[in-house]
């Protein structure tokens, strides 16, 4: 015995123990810890930790936002312990927390920077909430039906009028509480509202006006609107306006207003344009394609340092742009995220006489490089850039010198090599219609098992392996088909039929995906519409190079009519450990148990995703996918089952983890059925926005542009 208890000492005497590392390294280790573990577990377990737990710099700012297994219980406890040690709190998108547990907030008498996005809460409560928290300064909530200003109490408003930093998402026509913070610097706003109530009633826009709900917006910097879509969400935006049209702030420096669709100029925004041209300088800029379009505004417009450009969907020329924003590039060096997603044009010189496939014009390009060196977001989506046969002016060669960029958005025909795409004829699966129904089959799924087998095929020597090759700290990456479009767009019927791919992405497939394996940091990534998939061998090896892959989504991949990389996705997903989210768009996709299994491997995932036009599933395999991933809160499935399939799918796995998952969110619903839209909005924006909507998302609006 003496033997074994002088083994075990040497042991403990060879081996690290934690406790004595220096006090500066444990509380880094554990600002990886979430804070409701620090202070609720971690802090009991020995008198060291107990102190360091409670230290300022891990108190100072707490972050419920994706904590999905706290609850009531935990954020009492939580505020009873060090409320008064909190100075930031972000609880956005608990939308799982009853709106009582806003009351225990009250607590953290320090607060000086609160987020509750996505939370339940009341007029009444936001009053008694707000009026005991003297030292806010920044502040986001959401405005549902049923706000009432008039119950906010005079202590609430002496609060809110203290406010530097408001953001606010309306589901109801409303000012909320703008017209009370009458010192904003910053104004955020969200546009949510559905045209119609539940009952099926049209919805107005117009708003009561009067002195006391005129918005303050004297010391306004930064001005942001996003729209959903609905011609609702334009009236009230408008209301909005009205006020900055009458005076425009002379410290306004970021400007930005993302609107879908159509969102024709009124007199009244034109007057807001005129002003702004003469009287502020900015350093960020979005506008509806509809105020942009034929007009002359950017000529007049005057920028200091801008960060920030969107010119999304519009018909801006590269030679306007080259002109009119970039201005020779003796300006553009500071900026750092760039929108040019559905700007067709805006790589040629003019664009009267251009289509929209023609090639584009490589000195635009180089001049947008050169002058925008520091560009670390940058989306060029959903447009046709297709590369002469100019030796190094291919668009890749160009975006190749941007070595800052952290996230990239690219459409397929933009990154095929003009050689392969003009001389290659089309392969086998080219001539296989793209329709919908019976195919025929085409053999057991091949794939290289090595990385330099597949590279040898062809990716070492194409443009778009050199530009993975030349982004090696790249964290985002979209290529998407710039005719894609979703079979679930926002606020209508499923998509039932789809455009066909450009010509020119004919060629991309799976060498290309491959390329993608050499973006070591990769944590995102979107690929949609790329039709030469074979085999899918490339996301293999993604999944055993990008160990740091969080967020995926795949979309019509191959033959529309078979799922041809599914042999390969699953192999994929089994050295995914770090995935959290997957959303997988294809149709007749067979979500069955062998694929289920698969997913089993992603340890850390937390969301799911799929829609498959035609797709089935297998009950009995979801259901133990759910058991096995215990992090898993969000499971959303619009497929070709029926109803009745879905609502038995849907409510078993309610009834069997919504205890121990308290933000459990399950949607299980035919994909083409008429009632899909209902069944949408009562999906947690927080889901509905980051992924089972499917958008690009890079550059989608300015960094950082709220905490």
């Amino acid at each position: 015995p003496q033997e074994i208890v002088s083994e075990e000492s040497e042991e403990e005497s060879n081996g690290v123990n934690l406790m004595e590392f220096s006090d500066e390294i444990l509380l880094h280790i554990l600002s990886y810890v979430p804070c409701t573990d620090l202070v609720l577990n971690v802090r009991r377990t020995c008198r060291k930790l107990a102190t360091l737990c409670l230290d300022k710099s891990l108190t100072h700012t707490v972050l419920l936002q994706k904590d999905y297994k706290v609850n009531k219980d935990k954020v009492k406890q939580l505020m009873r312990d060090i409320g008064k040690e909190i100075y930031q709190l972000n609880m956005a998108g608990c939308y799982w927390l009853p709106s009582s547990t806003i009351d225990h907030v009250t607590r953290c008498k320090n607060l000086v920077k609160l987020n509750l996005s996505g939370c339940h809460v009341t007029s009444l409560r936001l009053s008694k909430m707000l009026s005991t928290l003297q030292h806010l300064r920044s502040l986001a909530i959401d405005v549902n039906p049923g706000f009432d200003a008039s119950q906010l109490s005079s202590e609430c408003k002496a609060t809110l009028s203290r406010v530097l930093e408001l953001k606010q998402t309306l589901y109801t026509p409303s000012y909320g509480v703008v017209p009370c913070c009458t010192s904003l610097e910053k104004l955020l706003l969200y546009f949510e509202i559905l045209d119609r109530s539940r009952e099926g009633f049209m919805l107005s826009g117009q708003l009561m006006v009067g002195e006391s709900n005129v918005p303050h917006y004297q010391n306004l910097r930064i001005f942001y609107a996003r729209l959903a879509p609905g011609y609702v969400n334009q009236e009230v935006v408008r209301l909005y306006l009205a006020v900055l049209s009458d005076r425009t702030p002379e410290n306004l420096h970021a400007f930005l207003i993302s609107a879908p669709g159509s969102f024709a100029e009124t007199g009244a925004t034109k007057n807001l344009l005129d002003s702004m041209a003469r009287n502020v300088r900015l350093d960020a800029l979005q506008l509806p394609k509809a105020w942009i379009n034929g007009s002359g505004l950017l000529q007049h417009l005057k920028f200091n340092n801008p960060f920030y450009f969107s010119f999304s969907r519009c018909t801006l020329s590269g030679g306007h742009l080259i002109q009119r924003v970039i201005n020779g590039g003796k300006d553009l060096k500071s900026l750092t995220s760039l929108n040019l997603s559905g700007c067709v044009h805006c790589l040629a010189p003019e664009s009267l006489s251009r289509k929209a496939e023609d090639d584009i014009d490589s000195s635009i390009l180089e001049s947008l490089v050169v002058s925008c060196c520091n560009l670390r977001h940058l989306n060029l989506s959903a447009a046709h850039h297709h590369s002469s046969e100019s030796i190094g002016n291919h668009l890749c060669q160009l975006l190749s010198r941007l070595k800052h960029l952290l996230s990239l958005a690219l459409p397929v025909c933009s990154i095929t090599d003009v050689t392969a795409s003009v001389e290659k004829p089309p392969t086998t699966p080219h001539l296989v219609p793209q329709t919908f129904g019976r195919k025929v089959r085409i053999g057991i799924q091949t794939y290289p098992r090595n990385l330099a087998d597949q590279a040898n095929q062809k990716i070492e020597s194409s443009v778009f392996w050199a530009l993975m090759g030349s982004l090696r700290f790249l964290e985002t990456l979209e290529i998407i088909g710039s005719s894609f479009s979703s079979a679930m767009p926002r606020n209508e019927p499923a998509i039932r039929n789809s455009l066909p791919p450009c010509v020119r992405a004919q060629s991309v497939g799976d060498s290309e995906v491959a390329a993608i394996s050499q973006l070591t940091y990769l944590q995102s990534l979107t690929l949609a519409q790329l039709p030469n998939i074979l085999t899918g061998s490339g996301l293999v090896y993604i999944g055993l190079q990008c160990q740091h892959l969080r967020t995926l989504s795949l979309a019509n991949l191959g033959m529309m009519g078979k799922v041809v990389y599914m042999s390969a996705l699953m192999d994929m997903l089994k050295h995914c450990k770090c995935l959290r989210d997957l959303r997988l768009e294809q149709p007749y996709f067979c979500a069955g148990a062998q694929f289920f299994q698969a997913l089993s491997h992603c340890s850390s995932l937390q969301r799911l995703c799929i829609v498959s036009r035609s797709g089935t599933l297998q009950s009995d395999a979801v259901m133990s996918f759910m058991a096995n991933c215990l992090e898993v809160i969000m499971c959303h499935m619009f497929m070709g089952e029926s109803l009745t399939v879905c609502k038995n799918l849907q409510q078993s796995i309610v009834r069997s983890f919504q205890a121990e998952r308290p933000a459990l969110n399950v949607v299980i619903s035919p994909l083409l059925h008429e009632d899909l839209t209902e069944v949408i909005r009562d999906v947690p924006m927080r889901h509905l926005d980051e992924i089972t909507l499917f958008k690009s998302r890079v550059a989608e609006e300015p960094p950082n542009l709220w905490w």
